[in-house]
C-alpha cells in the first residue's frame, strides 16, 4: 500500500454522484483517510502532492456484502477440519484479490472472524474493510449442518474454519447468537431455509422455528445489531421478516407476496446470482458434492426471474456473490448479470448507497463526499455506458482510506 500524503489532492477528478446519478468535475482533498474537501476542478491543482485524474471516471470504492473469505473450496464440509492458520492464507489471498477488483469493504455472512477484521484495520491484511459476523447460526440438518448422513459428529464450533456452527432451541440459538456477538460481530447470520453448498437438506425446506429465529433477531437487537437470513422460499422469507429479520440473503424464489412482505418491512435483500453461474459452470471441478450440484437448477433459473420483480418492486437491492473456492475470481461478474435487469446506474448503487444503508454506514461509505472515507476505483471509461468496464475490472487505481492499495502498471 502507498500512503498519499497528507493534504494530498485528486485533481480535475470526474466522478459519479452515486445519489443523482450524475458525473461532476472536481478536485478531491484526501486528510487522515477521509475526503477533507470538494472544490471546483483545478482549484487545487497547484498542490505540491495534487495527482491528475483527467480523462478518468471515478466511482466510490464498492461493497459486496456477501462474501465468504474463509470459503477457499466450495466442499464446505473439508473447512470444519481445516487448520485455521491455512484457511487465513487463503482469506488473505482472496481478500487481496477483491481489493484489486475494486472493492474496498465487504460483507463477510459466515466464518470471517474478529482476527482478521482487526488484522485488516491494523494493516498486517491487505484486503477490503471487513464487516464480519462470525459463524452462521444453524439447525441440525440445516444449511450450514455440512455432515454427510452417515456422520454423527459435528465439527461445527468456533474454533475452526468452518462457516457455522449448530444451535437447536431457542436457548441454545441465543446462547450461540452471545457467542459470536461477543466476539464484536457486526450483525448474526440464521439459516432459515435450504441450501446449495449443504448436504442433507431440502431448497425448499424452512429451518428454524419462529421462536429460534426471533431468539436470534432479540440478543441483535439488544447488542444494536441485527439479523441476515438465509432464505430461498416464499415461506422462509415470511418467517424471517415475521421475526424481525432485517436482511434477506439469496431470495431466488420470490414471490409477489413475499416481496411485498419485504417492502413493507424495509428489509434488504442480497441476490447473488452469479455464484449460481459458476456453481453450474464451475463446481463440479471446484470440488462442489454431487448432491449439491444437483440443487443448482432449482435456483439458478428461478434467481434472475426473482431480481427482475425485485427491481419492479423497489426493494432494497445490495450487490452480493457469495462464491466459493475458485469461483471467487468471478465476483464483478455479478454487474454483467444484474445488468440485464436493472440499468448500470441501480447496479452501481447496490454496491455502494444501498449497502453502505445495510452496513449502517450512511455518508462514510459507498459515496464521495467531505467526511467520507476515502475510498475510490479509477476506471478508464464510463461504466454506465458499458457496464463491462466493472464487471471484467482492471481499475487503473484503488484507493482506501487514504491509501493507493492498486495501482495498474502502465507500459
Amino acid at each position: 500500500m502507498i500512503p498519499l500524503p497528507t493534504g494530498a489532492v485528486l485533481t480535475n477528478t470526474r466522478f459519479l454522484d452515486i445519489e443523482t446519478g450524475e458525473w461532476r468535475s472536481a478536485d478531491l482533498e484526501i486528510r487522515d483517510g477521509r475526503f477533507a474537501k470538494i472544490a471546483a476542478a483545478g482549484s487545487l491543482a497547484d498542490a505540491d502532492d495534487a495527482i491528475d485524474l483527467a480523462g478518468k471516471h471515478v466511482l466510490p470504492g464498492l461493497i459486496d456484502c456477501h462474501v465468504h473469505v474463509y470459503a477457499m473450496t466450495a466442499n464446505l464440509s473439508e473447512l470444519e477440519t481445516t487448520a485455521p492458520s491455512y484457511a487465513t492464507m487463503h482469506a488473505a489471498r482472496l481478500m487481496g484479490d477483491m481489493l484489486d477488483r475494486g472493492f474496498t469493504t465487504v460483507r463477510d455472512t459466515g466464518g470471517a472472524d474478529h482476527g482478521l477484521a482487526a488484522a485488516q484495520t491494523e494493516g498486517l491484511l491487505r484486503g477490503p474493510r471487513l464487516f464480519f459476523g462470525g459463524k452462521s447460526l444453524t439447525q441440525t440438518g440445516g444449511h450450514g449442518d455440512t455432515r454427510r448422513p452417515g456422520q454423527q459428529i459435528s465439527h461445527s464450533s468456533s474454533c475452526c474454519a468452518g462457516l457455522g456452527v449448530i444451535a437447536d432451541g431457542p436457548d441454545a440459538v441465543r446462547r450461540a447468537a452471545r457467542e459470536q456477538l461477543r466476539t464484536g460481530a457486526h450483525h448474526l447470520k440464521i439459516m432459515a431455509g435450504g441450501g446449495v453448498a449443504s448436504p442433507t437438506d431440502r431448497v425448499d425446506s424452512i429451518q428454524y422455528s419462529f421462536a429460534e429465529m426471533r431468539a436470534a433477531v432479540e440478543e441483535a437487537q439488544d447488542a444494536n445489531r441485527y439479523v441476515a437470513a438465509h432464505a430461498y422460499t416464499p415461506g422462509a422469507i415470511q418467517r424471517a421478516l415475521d421475526a424481525g429479520v432485517r436482511s434477506i440473503e439469496h431470495a431466488n424464489l420470490l414471490d409477489e407476496k413475499s416481496a411485498d412482505a419485504i417492502a413493507e418491512a424495509g428489509a434488504f435483500v442480497t441476490m447473488n446470482l452469479v455464484t449460481y453461474w459458476a456453481l453450474d459452470t464451475f463446481g463440479a471441478e471446484m470440488g462442489l458434492p454431487p448432491v449439491s450440484q444437483a440443487k443448482v437448477a432449482d435456483v439458478l433459473s428461478a434467481g434472475e426471474q426473482a431480481l427482475a420483480l425485485a427491481h419492479q418492486k423497489g426493494l432494497n437491492l445490495c450487490f452480493g456473490s457469495d462464491l466459493l473456492g475458485g469461483m471467487q475470481v468471478h465476483q464483478s461478474k455479478e454487474f454483467e448479470i444484474r445488468a440485464r435487469h436493472q440499468e448500470p446506474l441501480d447496479v452501481i448503487r447496490s454496491a455502494t448507497t444501498t449497502a453502505a444503508r445495510l452496513l449502517e454506514r450512511v455518508g462514510e461509505l459507498g459515496v464521495i463526499r467531505e467526511g467520507a472515507f476515502a475510498d475510490l476505483v479509477v476506471l478508464e471509461a464510463d461504466p454506465l455506458q458499458d457496464i463491462t468496464v466493472l464487471s471484467a475490472p482492471d481499475p487503473a487505481l484503488v484507493i482506501q482510506g487514504g491509501e493507493i492499495v492498486r495501482a495498474r502498471p502502465t507500459h
